[in-house]
């Protein structure tokens, strides 16, 4: 049930490893475009998310029962002309608890997160055709480009993504 949800902050995830990389390979092996292709192993698996944390990365996770079930990644920009932005990344939620709400509470989340360090401009980017280009759109993000070509699927095909934006005041 969804109130029996907890979006939180993780700021070390040798704890949470070995859930966040089952999390990954059963995105990736839905076909979902993360960066990975299907022969990433659990140990590749491991090793991202043990490196991906550092001063310019904030990691929020979705919970149930304290079972990690999706994420997001906020990264800021660390260039002075560029401190007022954040790129989202990675949203991800377990393929059996997908159109459950749980990408809107964390992208909500994101957004207040981005407020709190000073971040008005969010921007992201999604392979044309995922589920997900309506959420953005649905949370108020503006689709402002298609770069062709971009992303490679399961089946080795490439795909275009879609550039999207959001101003918060």
């Amino acid at each position: 049930m969804v109130e029996d949800v907890t979006v939180k902050e993780i700021t070390s995830v040798a704890e949470y490893v070995d859930e966040l990389a089952a999390l990954l390979l059963e995105v990736e092996e839905v076909g979902s475009a993360m960066g990975f292709l299907p022969s990433l192993s659990l140990s590749d698996a491991r090793q991202y998310w043990l490196n991906i944390l550092g001063p310019e990365v904030i990691l929020l996770v979705a919970t149930i029962n304290e079972s990690i079930v999706g994420s997001v990644q906020l990264h800021l920009c660390n260039q002075e002309n560029g401190d007022h932005s954040v790129e989202i990344a990675k949203l991800m939620i377990h393929p059996n608890d997908r159109r459950q709400g749980f990408g809107r509470m964390l992208m909500n989340k994101a957004g207040i997160r981005a407020k709190q360090v000073d971040r008005s401009l969010l921007f992201l980017n999604t392979r044309a055709g995922e589920p997900t280009n309506h959420l953005y759109t649905s949370l108020g993000y503006i689709q402002v480009g298609r770069i062709p070509n971009y992303t490679m699927s399961i089946d080795r095909v490439l795909h275009a993504t879609f550039i999207y934006y959001k101003i918060q005041r």
